[in-house]
């Protein structure tokens, strides 16, 4: 998990780049399956589409809590 202010399409490319990182610092977890979010209570426009694009999970503020956006075209990548 990663904290971050504002997100653009750069620093959700470089969250994906350590994603990809993350088996070599953890190998005990080689044989797991990792998906990638973002979340926020505000998502700058355009990055949530785009963070979808990437295969990640959006998550916004829905109601008391929070939601899964993706719809259910929606393909994730793996880790």
């Amino acid at each position: 998990m990663e904290y971050q202010i504002d997100s653009d399409e750069n620093s959700i490319d470089e969250f994906i780049e350590k994603l990809a990182c993350f088996k070599v610092a953890f190998p005990h977890f080689k044989d797991y399956q990792a998906y990638g979010a973002v979340a926020g209570i505000e998502i700058n426009e355009g990055i949530d589409r785009y963070a979808y694009r990437q295969g990640l999970f959006v998550i916004k503020p829905s109601g008391d809590g929070v939601a899964i956006a993706n719809d259910g075209d929606f393909k994730p990548l793996t880790w």
